[in-house]
């Protein structure tokens, strides 16, 4: 398959690189999730390289270089190999429910301004094209707790929320909460969380909303988890306009 050039959003411009990795959604799936991701990877074309050998059976619907270049790799309709186990709230087959999105990026580097300036753009796309709720903006490290960090502790979610994409809650509140694991974890898992141990459920809910801070549960852990859950019940039923 051959690589070219499409229009994209604006001025930008997105290269094709298509993946055979992919299929049908499953069941009439339609996407109402977008998980990020990192490469893992010194390059974004040993990235690109490895999304599109078959033998590797992995794919994303994009990935965007260091310098902010889109890469075009399976359409948004189809279903491309990216989350594989795992869950976000009711959701099994992130696969089938998702757009997946690799970011050029061997997980010790903070991500640049361009790149992450090309990640919003697209972002705005896809909420727009599907209708996906910022809440429904997750990392694949929130929906594969303790087998995937990706897109980790340098990831910039703040800003994804200042763009209106994603969600943030800093923790501060004038409520005292009782630091209870039961209730931090009935709250995480309220948001969307899989059901995993506690200490791992606890790292993975800061690697995203508190990414330098260690120790033990404290009230600050409570009041994200019990703010998230309040907010975004990740099973709710959708209102309809």
């Amino acid at each position: 398959m051959g690589s070219g050039t499409v229009p994209c959003c604006g001025w930008k411009l997105i290269l094709t690189h298509p993946s055979p990795n992919f299929g049908p959604r499953r069941d009439g799936a339609v996407p109402d999730m977008v998980v990020v991701h990192y490469t893992a990877m010194m390059s974004a074309d040993g990235a690109c390289r490895t999304l599109c050998n078959p033998d590797n059976e992995v794919s994303a619907h994009y990935l965007i270089d260091e310098d902010g270049t889109l890469r075009s790799m399976v359409s948004e309709g189809m279903r491309a190999w990216h989350a594989g186990a795992g869950a976000w709230g009711a959701v099994t087959d992130v696969n089938s429910r998702s757009i997946g999105i690799e970011l050029a990026n061997s997980g010790a580097c903070p991500f640049g301004l361009a790149q992450m300036d090309a990640l919003v753009d697209l972002l705005h796309g896809i909420t727009q094209r599907w209708a996906i709720r910022p809440e429904r903006i997750i990392g694949h490290s929130d929906m594969a707790p303790g087998r995937k960090i990706d897109p980790g502790r340098k990831f910039d979610w703040r800003r994804l929320w200042l763009e209106g994409l994603g969600v943030w809650c800093d923790g501060t509140s004038s409520h005292d909460l009782p630091v209870d694991p039961e209730i931090f974890r009935d709250a995480a898992k309220a948001f969307g969380y899989p059901d995993v141990d506690d200490a791992l459920l606890l790292d993975v809910v800061r690697m995203r909303f508190r990414p330098w801070h260690s120790g033990p549960l404290d009230a600050v852990d409570m009041h994200i988890a019990t703010d998230l859950a309040e907010r975004f019940p990740v099973d709710a039923p959708r209102l309809s306009a």
